[in-house]
Order: structure tokens, then sequence, then C-alpha cells
């Protein structure tokens, strides 16, 4: 990633615009079917976790809650401030770091998130060297969840709340669809940020091709995460269930897996 690209991503994320993303209403789907999806695989806790663009530690919270010891790396110095302040009671650690070349011991982790850094290395280099990066710091057998936005997000998105409509947001999203390479160069609101947004058969291709072998790839909100019509009803039990269930029937469909906002594949580094 040039140095201005990554100058304007972490410039987007001090801005704050995307600290209380999954945070509240239909929003929180992400993050309840994220941490449905690894729960799957998470051995038991204790387990040393390295959270590798951790943000202001959404993830962290949930994993120190339940007995895990984390360590959050975040190229964003305010992520990394923000996390710490909240978290440290819990035991988080923390430091400035950047995916492609972790300060951190070969198999010195049980488990590596990569939950964020492929959202914003738009060039497949750098995204495999973050992906062997976690594949060096996690300890043979060790689990690596990846996570990456869909190719067709920003289509979507354009519809539902009719940036498409735009000749400029058109543009961008043509570009989207034929390489991935999504760039918002008048820094337009709600248009994102400097991205990379993954076919899901190109994420599978480039895990494997880092070294790790994909146990699971989904497709992590399903259509119900476009519906906004849908936020009153995530609010009640039943229907957040029922909400929930009808994402898991169709999370692993391979002819649906891009209608989703995000992917979240998981991957074992084979033992040695």
């Amino acid at each position: 990633m040039a140095a201005n690209d990554l100058g304007s991503v972490v410039a987007h994320y001090e801005a704050g615009r995307e600290q209380d993303r999954l945070v509240g209403g239909l929003a929180e789907l992400e993050l309840v079917r994220t941490r449905e999806v690894l729960g799957r695989h998470l051995p038991p806790p204790p387990q040393r976790i390295l959270d590798v663009g951790g943000g202001t530690g959404v993830h962290a919270a949930w994993l120190l809650r339940d007995g895990h010891r984390v360590h959050l790396v975040d190229v964003t110095p305010v992520h990394v401030e923000r996390a710490e302040a909240a978290l440290a009671d819990l035991g988080l650690t923390a430091e400035v770091g950047d995916a492609r070349c972790l300060a951190v011991p070969d198999a010195s982790f049980d488990t590596v998130f990569v939950l964020g850094p492929l959202y914003h290395l738009v060039e497949r280099a750098d995204r495999l060297a973050a992906l062997r990066e976690a594949r060096r710091v996690v300890k043979p057998g060790g689990l690596v969840a990846v996570a990456a936005i869909s190719r067709y997000a920003s289509l979507i998105d354009g519809l539902v709340r009719e940036f498409l409509f735009e000749p400029e947001f058109r543009r961008i999203v043509r570009r989207d669809l034929a390489d991935g390479r999504h760039v918002n160069p008048d820094n337009r609101p709600h248009w994102f940020t400097t991205a990379f947004f993954h076919h899901p058969d190109e994420l599978r291709q480039e895990i494997t091709d880092a070294g790790l072998e994909v146990v699971e790839l989904v497709g992590v909100e399903g259509i119900a995460g476009w519906l906004p019509h849908l936020e009153a009803r995530w609010r009640r039990d039943a229907d957040r269930e029922t909400i929930l269930e009808a994402t898991r029937l169709i999370e692993a469909e391979p002819t649906l897996l891009g209608l989703s906002a995000h992917l979240l594949a998981v991957a074992l580094r084979a033992g040695e």
C-alpha cells in the first residue's frame, strides 16, 4: 500500500466514521454473526489471541470477557489508545503496528484474528504479506480468522442508500466490480475510504496461497444486513433469532456468498 493510501485510511478511522459501526440496532448483526461463527472454532479459554487490525477493541472486549488473553495491534494510533483505555482493566495489551510486518515472535499465539487489515490492502502482495505474517505468528495447528469486504458491497449499498444514482458513485462501483479496488477520491462521506473488495473465491485462494488451510468460508450478514426495515424487528428477541436463522441458512451457499457485506474465513496452520 502506498504511503498516501495508508494515510487516507488512518485519517478515515481517526475521524471516527467507523467507531460505532457495529454498535446499536441492525448494525450489530455483523458483530453477533462474527462472534457466532468464530465460536464454532475457538478452543476453550484461555487462548492467547492476537487481534490484528483490532480497532478500538470491539472483538477484544468479548474475547477478554470470555476468559481469553488478547494482544491488539492496529495501524491507527487513536484506536490503540481507545482500546487500552477501555479494556486495560480486563488485561488487554495493545500496540501500534502493521499487519504486514508484525513485531511478534514466531508461533507465539494460539489464535490470530485478521478481521480488518485485508479491507484496505489493495495490492495482492500486501494481502499475502499480512496473511503470511498471521501464519508465522500462530502456533502449528492454530486458528487464523480472516475477514473481507464483498466485491458486491458498494453496488448493493449504493442501491439501498441511493448513492448509485450519482454518476461518480457509479464510476466507483464499476471499478470495484472490475478489479476490487475501491477509491473515494473526493473523500465523500459514507462512500468509505481506500479499500479492496474480495470475490469469495479470491479470498479463499489468497488464504491458501499464504500457506493456510481454509476450514470454513461464510457470508456474515446475508441479505438481512441490507434491509433497514428490519431494524425494529432486530430489537425483539424472537424476531432477532429469525433474522439470525435466515442468515445461517444461506451462510455457506456458494451462489450467495457475495451477497453479504462481509466474508469470514476460518483457516488453520497445518501442524509441522
